[in-house]
């Protein structure tokens, strides 16, 4: 095995499990940056490229939304969506031990616990999407219905 094999994140090999076809993007950066600086580094168009978000809601439930990066999510209308009084952004330092991903890597496959995850029903329109693959410096792109399948995800309308 060489040492330029690349190693599969997480959820790649979930995606492989199931059978879901993706493309990988990687991109060098040795620290957090957001997406639409990952979007431009990569050359992709930024309506094709999201972000995963994390909230916890009023129970303490945690929930996963997958938004545009250049949307604001509308925190009324995704503490609705998933029957909750309020959600509110967990915080930073609470990423990993949450979601097993850090900042900048987190993406709604594979998960170290199966949370409720709601795509932004924008991305239906889409032949396919990009999100993060797992870990920073990896962007994964498929299509919405498949990333749906693999997070367990729904779609509702939760921009700003």
């Amino acid at each position: 095995m060489s040492k330029n094999k690349e190693i599969k994140t997480n959820a790649m090999r979930i995606l492989d499990r199931m059978k879901i076809p993706y493309s990988h993007y990687t991109y060098e950066c040795e620290e957090f940056t957001d997406g639409v600086q990952v979007a431009d580094l990569l050359g992709l168009p930024h309506e094709k490229v999201y972000k995963t978000l994390v909230v916890q809601g009023a129970s303490r439930e945690y929930f996963v939304f997958v938004i545009p990066i250049e949307a604001e999510l509308d925190l009324k209308k995704a503490a609705r969506t998933v029957g909750e009084k309020s959600v509110a952004m967990i915080h930073v330092k609470d990423i990993n031990a949450v979601t097993g991903y850090i900042r900048g890597g987190c993406t709604a496959v594979g998960m170290k616990k199966q949370y409720r995850t709601v795509i932004d029903e924008s991305a239906q329109e889409l032949p396919s999407m990009i999100v993060s693959g797992g870990r920073i410096g990896s962007q994964i792109e498929l299509a919405p219905q498949d990333l749906a399948k693999a997070s367990g995800a729904e779609f509702a309308d939760v921009l700003a």
